[in-house]
This record gives structure tokens, sequence and C-alpha cells, in this order.
């Protein structure tokens, strides 16, 4: 593949979850789920009001306007409501590379199928639709639970990049780096349906 990867708004289906693109339409229900201090725990910077949320939808649409990052409202299908956030961010399209982050998802809904479907589903339109060579994922070095996730999916944690950044509490975090490269996404997408049909 020699062209490069275009990267449009979408709609991505599951059964138990939609991805939608994020507008400022989702405001209210965002912060229905999402103020909730523990949930920005790891997030280098946090969401605490109403204004803080306009703040982060204006922030990811212009990245988005700028061809950084394409952002989603994860929806609820029983409900339709969102229920948090993530995103493709990170665009590197003459080299065939996103990464899945900034994502959140309210705690009522954490650990459940709606968290891994989400991932399979920006996994799945990442290598098969838009051909991508490689999926980055990256978390807080101190944040086990997001490290354990994301090795569930079936990503390979390639190594830390210390002192990589300053957390809003003036902590220096250390991030941990994954990938998911296009040859490995049959077996983790084998792997990841298997899982859901349980």
């Amino acid at each position: 593949m020699t062209s490069e990867m275009v990267i449009t708004p979408v709609v991505l289906e599951g059964r138990h979850l939609r991805l939608e693109p994020l507008t400022p339409a989702h405001h209210a229900d965002l912060c229905e789920v999402g103020l909730d201090p523990d949930l920005w725990r790891w997030i280098p910077i946090p969401v605490r009001t109403p204004e803080d949320m306009s703040i982060y939808i204006e922030t990811a649409l212009a990245e988005q306007a700028s061809g950084r990052s394409l952002p989603f409202a994860q929806i609820e299908q029983a409900t339709g409501k969102a229920i948090g956030s993530t995103r493709y961010m990170n665009i590197e399209t003459a080299h065939r590379r996103v990464e899945i982050g900034s994502t959140w998802i309210a705690p009522a809904w954490q650990r459940t199928a709606i968290n891994s479907e989400s991932k399979y589903l920006l996994l799945k339109h990442a290598f098969e639709v838009l051909g991508c060579m490689r999926v980055e994922l990256k978390t807080d070095s101190l944040n086990e639970r997001s490290r354990a996730a994301i090795r569930r999916i079936g990503a390979i944690e390639e190594g830390i990049f210390r002192n990589h950044m300053i957390v809003h509490t003036g902590r220096i975090r250390h991030t941990v780096y994954y990938s998911i490269v296009d040859s490995e996404w049959p077996g983790v997408k084998a792997q990841l349906e298997q899982d859901d049909s349980r």
C-alpha cells in the first residue's frame, strides 16, 4: 500500500455499543456520567466540571479539524446514552499508523462487554477499512488496571517512555507503550470474537 490513509468521521456499530462522532450534543450525557474524580485519576488533564467537559469536547473537535484525531462518543445501544469517549489520535496517515487513546468510560460500564467491544470496533476499522499497519495504545505506568486491559486485548508491550509527561498533580509520569501490527490482527480479532461469544 502506497497511498495515504483517509480518515473521516464514521459510525461504528456493535451489539452493545455504538461509536459515533463526538459533538457538543453529547455534553449533557457525558457530564451526567463523567465528572467522577476517580475516572480521571490517570488522565493528564482531568475533567471535573461541565465547563471542563465543554473544553474537553472543543479540544477534541479542534484536533479533528487539524487531522490529528478522530473522536467518538461511546453510546450504549440499550439506552442511546453517551457513557464515555474514545478516539483515534496521533494519526500518521503517511505511515499508516494511529493510536487508540483518550479513552474513558463511566464506572458503571467498566469491566463490561462494552469496553472490549469498543476496542474491537476501533481495531477492526483501523486494520480492515483504514489499512493501518500499526495501532498504538499507551497508559500511565502506574495504572495496573489499564495495563492489564490492554494486554487482554492482545496488544504487545513495547517499552516505557520515562519522564514522558507531567500530570495535573505535578507528578512525572512514565508511559507504557503497546501496539498491535497488521500481521497480528487476525489472531487478535479471533480472540476478541471468541471472548465476545461467551
